[in-house]
């Protein structure tokens, strides 16, 4: 059965791409917009730009029921629509400053074709008050209307796990804020029709906000507190794997949490740095978040040192050596190159004089790296004598340890504790983890 309201969702990424495809699935007219040519094409025609098992379903099960996303770059078709969501990338600049280029372009593209009745929703992740404080003043500006009055204004954070096999944009529990009791109730109706899962009324646009910022700082502190163990324990000699399997025993107040090699993605190495700064405005500094952001930034290097001092046990020089990073995405079979850890250990091994080879069946092309990445498994054993796994897709934890001692590789630093480590010491080679030895 269709739905009356039409949606638009501005941005068919990682996130915005997902919701378009469950909304038109469950009988919403929808528009896409983009800027990106290649990615309204592909859209046209039910097809993903993204590597996600979930989002190719739900674009299969499209294809199959003769229904598409109509994708575009014609922003006057936001007139048509009753709901638009912003689903836009809300990055952090190289000084860790936040970045809402994309939400006030978003917001501006919206304003110039607004009319009256009509829903904004927030998407992005972004610091208590930008909805307020940011996105309402431009809608207002260029559109002549009044938020709360011509139109309803709300914050809804995006909850996406790229390649999370249980947990999708179909089941994930929603949170929502909202500037009028109206505005909640009729936008909170709308994500019961397309989402299953339960969703959640707050009492205000800032709380929503807030929400997205403490679920990511939280898993970023976590992680911190591991790395700097799992640094720790290197020293003691201690596994920290075996450790937090022995604290996992306890029934409650403990949460497992992993080291590795670095935090990557689109949330958690960005969105603590939106409420540091947001805070630091105000007259509040977060000490708890700057510390865990430093410790894990300096997990690369950390990786980096580990590979280092194994060669030098076997008086080996990092410079000129053939050095060889296996997986460059953010975590392991997706696709997603977003704040990946991968990209500052292969700046610093090229820094320190190491010749670099990169391996990613994932992606097609890595900007950067293009004279590094080789296109086989084979060329890239060939080249590289010395491996740290950056992102243990499943096709490389099926690889026998023993097909790497016949290509000659000396040492295995595992930067996310995934292989099978007695293979490869059987095997004669070195193998390191993170705080996995």
């Amino acid at each position: 059965m269709e739905n009356k309201n039409i949606i638009g969702i501005i941005g068919l990424g990682y996130v915005g791409l997902p919701l378009a495809s469950l909304a038109r699935l469950k009988g919403f007219k929808v528009y896409g917009f983009d800027i990106n040519a290649s990615i309204i094409e592909k859209v046209n025609n039910n097809e993903s730009h993204i590597e996600d098992k979930s989002l190719k379903t739900l674009l299969a099960k499209l294809k199959k029921e003769n229904k598409k996303i109509e994708a575009t770059d014609d922003f006057t078709k936001i007139k048509e629509c009753d709901f638009v969501f912003i689903c836009v990338p809300t990055p952090v600049k190289e000084n860790h400053m936040p970045d809402l280029t994309p939400v006030k372009s978003a917001s501006e593209s919206i304003a110039k074709n607004m009319r009256r009745g009509q829903c904004i929703v927030l998407e992005s992740t972004v610091y208590p008050g930008v909805t307020e404080e940011v996105m309402i003043p431009i809608l207002e500006k260029f559109s002549n209307l009044k938020a709360g009055i011509d139109f309803d204004v709300a914050h809804c954070p995006e909850r996406i796990d790229p390649g999370n096999k249980k947990w999708n944009v179909s089941n994930i529990p929603r949170v929502i804020g909202a500037l009028t009791k109206d505005g909640l109730d009729k936008i909170a109706k709308v994500y019961s029709k397309i989402i299953d899962g339960e969703i959640i009324k707050l009492s205000s646009i800032k709380a929503a906000e807030a929400v997205k910022i403490i679920e990511n700082s939280f898993r970023d502190i976590n992680i911190a507190f591991v790395n700097e163990l799992a640094m720790s324990f290197d020293k003691f000699g201690i596994d920290i794997l075996e450790v937090i399997k022995g604290a996992s025993t306890k029934p409650f107040a403990f949460m497992p949490h992993f080291p590795s090699c670095g935090v990557g993605g689109h949330c958690i190495p960005v969105d603590p740095y939106y409420l540091i700064q947001k805070a630091k405005d105000i007259g509040f500094e977060h000490k708890f978040l700057k510390l865990a952001r430093e410790i894990n930034n300096h997990m690369p290097d950390y990786t980096v040192k580990i590979l280092e001092n194994e060669m030098k046990k076997l008086k080996i020089r990092l410079r000129k050596a053939n050095v060889g990073i296996l997986g460059m995405t953010y975590k392991e079979n997706i696709d997603d190159l977003r704040e990946s850890p991968a990209f500052k250990i292969a700046h610093l091994l090229k820094k320190k004089g190491a010749n670099v080879f990169v391996f990613e069946p994932h992606v097609k092309n890595i900007r950067g790296l293009e004279k590094e990445k080789v296109e086989t498994l084979d060329e890239f054993l060939s080249k590289a004598q010395y491996i740290i796994v950056a992102s243990p897709h499943k096709e490389f934890l099926q690889i026998p340890a023993n097909k790497f001692k016949d290509a000659g590789i000396k040492i295995i630093i595992d930067g996310k504790n995934k292989l099978a480590r007695e293979d490869f010491k059987k095997e004669g080679i070195v193998y390191r983890g993170i705080g996995h030895n």
